[in-house]
């Protein structure tokens, strides 16, 4: 049973099995996955694996096709090129809403945001870190006043997690980040919504390195471009 009380399905604990194996790499763009096999390790018919991959199907993590196995979804760069789009229209109001909000209770928020994230990078924990990152941008939609705004960037942000798992494996990228976190908050606190942005756009453009390096060295986790 899940916290808020609602009973646990076993669609809904085979979906967060294989969502948690493809966010954490376990299983890489265009690798094959077996209903048979899933079945059989959590011990049920076919029917809630089917709902299960249908569910990671609308997330865009699995490729269901008939007649054919299902498989990891590769990287599309068009849609990583959409998401970064909206994204940065996104975070631009809310940071620029954020710089004007901002008072004292909630230069605090960040501040322990802030601290919270430099404890995971003394530990390299990288899931963790990914964890406290989705926060802070929440507390930043909160600050805002613009709540809503948070499903938006999650729903976007989650469609490059798999980049950002490997350019912070690979790259160890997590100081940088909380750099930029850090001066975030400080245009933030200081009521600069020009600063705010010009710090959120600069965070939003660290994955770029990163997309370009992984594309040309694993040209096969990525479908072809189509503008």
């Amino acid at each position: 049973m899940r916290q808020d009380g609602v009973r646990r399905t076993s669609v809904d604990n085979i979906f967060d099995y294989i969502q948690e194996e493809i966010l954490t790499l376990n299983l890489r763009p265009g690798d094959k996955i077996s209903e048979a096999d899933i079945a059989a390790r959590f011990g049920v018919s076919r029917q809630p694996v089917r709902d299960a991959f249908s569910r990671l199907s609308n997330l865009d993590l699995l490729l269901i096709r008939p007649q054919r196995a299902t498989e990891v979804k590769r990287f599309s760069m068009r849609e990583i090129v959409k998401s970064r789009f909206v994204r940065a229209a996104v975070e631009a109001e809310v940071l620029r809403r954020a710089a004007q909000n901002c008072d004292a209770v909630s230069a605090a928020k960040l501040d322990a945001a802030l601290i919270d994230q430099e404890r995971v990078i003394a530990d390299r924990d990288f899931d963790g870190f990914g964890k406290l990152d989705y926060a802070f941008h929440k507390t930043l939609c909160g600050i805002a006043r613009a709540e809503f705004a948070f499903d938006v960037i999650m729903a976007e942000k989650s469609k490059v997690d798999r980049l950002c798992m490997l350019g912070l494996s690979k790259e160890d990228r997590m100081p940088e980040l909380v750099a930029d976190h850090h001066a975030i908050t400080d245009a933030v606190k200081a009521n600069d919504p020009i600063k705010a942005i010009e710090a959120g756009m600069l965070h939003l453009s660290r994955l770029d390195e990163t997309i370009e390096q992984i594309s040309s060295t694993n040209a096969n986790y990525f479908e072809p471009f189509e503008p």
